[in-house]
């Protein structure tokens, strides 16, 4: 049963569970009683979304270096108490049920998710 981590607004997978969105915002221009059945997300999550800093970060990394600023600034604020236990619930979650995470961005590589998915990883949880 694991956690699935995907791009909103993509198809669904049949055994993808419980769909949350990880982002700071949510879809412009969808009405939120449409925001599941467009395949955005069933629950908005911006916990786990980085700050509006930390996503400058990333949109204007141009080099590996300045990735590499953005995914500490990332697990930085990811270590915090609450986005901690956060973290940890969805790891013990995914040993449970099915479900999954997401964000907006096309290239996953050059995405929060991707350091979501390791920060998963590294709590033991089930993953896709």
């Amino acid at each position: 049963m694991p956690i699935r981590i995907v791009r909103l607004g993509s198809a669904r997978h049949p055994d993808e569970g419980l769909r949350i969105g990880t982002v700071r915002r949510p879809p412009r221009g969808v009405p939120k009683s449409e925001y599941a059945s467009r395949d955005w997300y069933d629950v908005w999550f911006p916990n786990l979304a980085p700050s509006a800093e930390t996503v400058k970060l990333a949109q204007e990394a141009a080099t590996a270096a300045d990735w590499k600023t953005f995914v500490r600034r990332y697990r930085a604020e990811m270590s915090t108490p609450d986005n901690a236990h956060a973290l940890d619930l969805l790891a013990a979650l995914s040993r449970k049920t099915n479900l999954s995470v997401g964000c907006y961005c096309a290239d996953e590589s050059r995405c929060h998710r991707s350091v979501l998915r390791t920060l998963l990883q590294e709590r033991g949880a089930n993953l896709a």
